[in-house]
């Protein structure tokens, strides 16, 4: 699938009508319900709201990782077709990045080669240099896991979900583990990212202060987004009340 050139103002992403029904037994969990959602090319949205409120699961669909039980998801407005494992693998191949909360590196590989990964099998990737010095690590390329930081690993971590230079880069409590002075060092290397690659982002926080960095903020509840708020400027990560 290839992506046309995106203008400021155009709909990366679009969700319609998103559900998602789990069975526990004879209980039936509806983690999203009815969600409609349109990400534009570059911007940085912030998704808050309580454990369990959908966050997640949206995120998961959106990149692909799971289907929903009912609704459909539009890139570029194509549909995507979330039951054909084979499109949807090269949907997230080519144009999604994923950042967790915890970092998935492998121990034995060094920073250098766990972003090297994803640049072999990528179209038109960055340098696993280019992509670690974008997150101020071009000098720990030879580093192993166990000899960074929680803060140094996570943005490995980045490094390696924009190395091959995707359109959407979804973030689920990438500061979750970390704290306050770690955690600023981590937004600060997405902030860039989206800044400098205009990566549409997604970014998913319990910590409500961080929605300053973002175009738009979007509140969960109960599997829906119950309010939607615009910043009129963005706050840079720096001047962040933490």
């Amino acid at each position: 699938m290839n992506a046309p050139t995106p203008s400021a103002n155009q709909i990366t992403l679009k969700a319609r009508a998103l559900t998602k029904l789990y069975h526990t037994g004879s209980v039936e969990i509806r983690a999203l319900d009815g969600v409609d959602l349109e990400l534009y090319h570059s911007e940085l949205i912030v998704l808050v709201g309580p454990s369990g409120s959908g966050k997640s699961t949206l995120l998961n669909i959106l990149g692909g990782l799971d289907a929903p039980t009912t609704g459909e998801v539009f890139f570029h407005g194509q549909p995507l077709d979330l039951s054909n494992d084979q499109a949807i693998t090269q949907y997230r191949r080519q144009h999604v990045g994923f950042v967790f909360q915890f970092y998935n590196l492998i121990a034995s590989l060094t920073a250098e080669e766990n972003v090297a990964l994803v640049t072999e099998i990528a179209d038109a990737p960055l340098t696993p240099s280019e992509a670690l010095t974008m997150v101020e690590l071009g000098d720990r390329l030879g580093a192993f896991p166990a000899e960074l930081s929680g803060g140094e690993q996570q943005r490995v971590a980045i490094a390696r979900a924009i190395a091959k230079q995707p359109e959407l880069l979804l973030c689920d409590e990438p500061t979750g583990a970390l704290d306050s002075k770690t955690g600023i060092l981590v937004l600060k290397a997405i902030e860039q990212v989206n800044q400098e690659l205009g990566t549409t982002t997604a970014l998913i926080t319990h910590n409500r202060s961080i929605s300053g960095m973002a175009d738009r903020v979007l509140r969960f509840s109960d599997g829906r987004i119950v309010e939607t708020s615009v910043n009129e400027r963005r706050v840079s990560v720096d001047d962040l009340a933490w």
